[in-house]
């Protein structure tokens, strides 16, 4: 007979964890200065060295941004620079580019089979579901259908999102204090049906990629469902590996 023993977390995870709490109950908001390294010392009752690595683990993970001179914030969505992060379209030729977001429809429905497992609901619970285009340089490159908690985005509507000039995900964060954290996605080659044809100005059958994610904010809860279809023309689908 064999018996398990508690598993062992160091002690920088353990205040990492504590910090992760204190972001999720929402001490410290989006793109807000976080408190120094002495004051989470003192607070916590440790090294600045353990918070250090703490922080070192958030900071890669995205959660938390250093800058130099200026302290530790919390990461937002508002920074230009998060938008690539979730985003991986880059073109074949030329400059990376920010799309446009063109939302086209915003409902209320009950969550069925597969969106209730994806975003850990009941069947029948309310949902909200968004599809919009994204273009580039005024070419239609994606079409989006999003599905989201109708709980947690209650308010959530066509004029809302028409309205909003930056992205989804800062909009999901400054409005319904929702922020992205980590992303799971699959990836597989489809045709293109007649809906897709008709959004991205294509024939039907033409080749696109198939981007499915599921989005997760913090306490590893997911928050969005989308399936996204991609044209490749002119863009590549980019992943780097560390």
């Amino acid at each position: 007979m064999t018996s398990e023993s508690p598993t062992f977390s160091p002690l920088y995870r353990q205040i990492k964890d504590l910090m992760i709490q204190a972001l999720e109950a929402g001490e410290w908001q989006p793109g807000q200065l976080i408190p120094s390294e002495q004051e989470f010392a003192l607070r916590f009752g440790v090294s600045q060295g353990t918070v250090r690595k703490a922080i070192d683990e958030l900071a890669a993970e995205n959660l938390l941004v250093r800058r130099q001179g200026k302290g530790t914030f919390v990461a937002t969505h508002q920074d230009p620079r998060a938008l690539f992060r979730f985003l991986r379209l880059v073109p074949v030729e030329g400059q990376l580019s920010t799309p446009e977001s063109i939302p086209l429809e915003c409902w209320r429905a009950k969550a069925g089979v597969e969106a209730a497992r994806m975003l850990g609901l009941r069947q029948g619970d309310p949902i909200m579901i968004v599809r919009r285009l994204l273009r580039f340089d005024g070419k239609p490159v994606v079409i989006d259908e999003i599905y989201l908690s109708g709980e947690q985005f209650k308010g959530l509507t066509l004029e809302l999102l028409q309205s909003w000039t930056s992205s989804l995900y800062s909009l999901f964060e400054h409005r319904f204090g929702v922020r992205m954290i980590r992303a799971s996605e699959s990836i597989r080659a489809v045709a293109a049906d007649r809906s897709a044809a008709e959004a991205l100005k294509v024939p039907e059958g033409k080749p696109l990629l198939s981007v499915e994610r599921v989005t997760y904010t913090y306490g590893d809860k997911p928050v969005e469902w989308r399936r996204g279809l991609y044209l490749t023309d002119e863009h590549f689908y980019l992943n780097e590996l560390n």
